[in-house]
């Protein structure tokens, strides 16, 4: 899948997309990244794209110009692909959350708007965005960063990206724990000397017993939900992925305001 990020900082991407293990969706071009300088669509000595705003106020607001023209020359440059769509990455947005990940990983893959100062022209986002995505509730200097997220989540679902092809199907808020949040995860060495004491393994993950390891993985899946996101539990509840046994678990172990 191909995806298109016009950016002022294209050079921030170069180590994102050349180190870790995603790098493979990267360099197979599995996940085709190409970056887009929007001062190349720019005009005049200065290469200018953005302007004070009108009505005043503090910050600069990009120009719908640049990059309506850069806007142009991907999708002539993607001819086949015309209808992905094109992402703008703003503090208006949907959350960026498991399930938006998903829908971006089909064969057209998106054009990703990377905006900078107080924002875009709107009349360029009337026009041509078709999707606004946030990380959370708070402000970044760019949608670099929110792009290299998108791009990370996307890269590693891809085959053969993962060390362990079933690694992700793990991960937190994926469909295949009903949405839950993953639970802990221990390592050699068995007792480690921390600064609370000796603080061993759940010997329940040295038995051997693969049945009760799943049994206790579920129960600490659901703990850690409840204790840290009850908002994502309440709506695995209303979508009827908890059987019987995890709410008589839930019930049987209340979670108090110390996260006990």
């Amino acid at each position: 899948m191909r995806f298109d990020v016009i950016t002022l900082f294209p050079e921030l991407f170069a180590p994102f997309l050349s180190h870790g293990i995603n790098r493979r969706a990267f360099e197979s071009r599995q996940v085709d990244v190409r970056l887009w300088q929007l001062r190349d669509f720019a005009e005049g000595n200065y290469r200018r794209v953005d302007d004070r705003p009108f009505g005043g106020g503090p910050g600069m607001v990009m120009q719908p110009d640049p990059l309506y023209r850069c806007w142009q020359a991907i999708r002539a440059d993607r001819a086949e692909a015309e209808s992905a769509p094109t992402v703008l990455f703003s503090p208006l947005g949907q959350r960026l959350a498991h399930p938006v990940v998903e829908r971006f990983c089909g064969e057209q893959g998106a054009i990703l708007i990377c905006g900078r100062y107080e924002g875009l022209d709107q009349r360029f986002i009337d026009a041509c965005v078709d999707v606004q995505l946030s990380l959370g509730d708070f402000v970044l200097s760019g949608g670099e960063i929110p792009a290299m997220a998108l791009l990370d989540s996307v890269a590693r679902l891809q085959p053969g990206v993962l060390n362990d092809a079933g690694s992700h199907q793990q991960d937190s808020f994926n469909p295949a724990l009903d949405g839950l949040l993953d639970c802990p995860h221990y390592t050699r060495p068995e007792v480690w000397q921390g600064p609370h004491g000796e603080q061993p393994v759940p010997p329940v993950l040295l038995s051997g017993h693969h049945g009760q390891i799943e049994a206790w993985r579920r129960q600490q899946s659901l703990r850690q939900t409840a204790q840290w996101r009850p908002d994502v539990l309440d709506a695995a509840r209303a979508r009827g992925a908890l059987s019987k046994g995890d709410e008589q678990w839930l019930r049987a172990h209340p979670i108090d305001r110390d996260g006990r």
